[in-house]
């Protein structure tokens, strides 16, 4: 069983439940989930992902793409509840990762921690970023990236933040020693209880409901 499988088994057996805005919870706090190059390889090849999609949202957020209808342009349905505009959301922040990613291939130092900032308090929003924090840092040569999320949907958010996260470090040339996602509340909504139990039977047909 790969280690996203693993968080999601954690959460049905000893997950809490908590009523919020968007329905009835099963979470864990303050979950780590470290990954090797080998490790990406079993979630990728063991899980569907729509990587055709994931590929085409990152490149739109890092262009600072906030209309909805160039997503939809690009099969991506999952933004149209917010309306027709992205406010405050993942492209104001990552139209700030080419420059930052162009500044680590420049200088390549070991001594500094380089970090992309998600999110702002207070601000107004129609969707605040899940995806907190991102820190690329360089041991003996290759690239260590750390991420932290505020939030984490385990059924469609987390692998979806993993390949994400995975795309970025493919931009460094340096090769990448690992990826590591800090996890400060990770849930499975109810609604999708009973199709994560069919996922890790062997059921890679199932279909989660988005929860907005």
């Amino acid at each position: 069983m790969n280690k996203y499988y693993r968080i999601l088994e954690k959460i049905l057996s000893s997950g809490k439940v908590q009523d919020n805005k968007k329905g009835t919870i099963r979470y864990l706090l303050n979950e780590q989930l470290s990954l090797t190059t080998g490790d990406l390889l079993d979630i990728f090849e063991g899980h569907t992902i729509a990587r055709k999609k994931l590929r085409s949202e990152l490149t739109l957020f890092m262009q600072g793409e906030r209309d909805i209808e160039r997503y939809r342009e690009a099969g991506i349905n999952w933004w149209d509840y917010c309306g027709s505009i992205l406010i405050n959301s993942y492209p104001t922040y990552f139209e700030k990762l080419p420059p930052l990613i162009d500044k680590i291939n420049r200088e390549k130092r070991s001594s500094k921690n380089y970090v992309l900032f998600l999110g702002a308090t207070g601000a107004e929003s129609n969707q605040a970023p899940c995806l907190s924090l991102v820190q690329f840092q360089i041991e003996d040569g290759e690239l260590v990236l750390t991420a932290y999320q505020r939030s984490s949907d385990a059924s469609l958010g987390l692998p979806a933040d993993i390949y994400h996260l995975y795309l970025i470090s493919r931009q460094i040339d340096l090769p990448l020693k690992s990826i590591t996602l800090f996890l400060g509340n990770v849930h499975i909504y109810e609604n999708n209880i009973e199709n994560t139990r069919k996922l890790l039977s062997g059921d890679e047909t199932v279909k989660f409901e988005l929860n907005v």
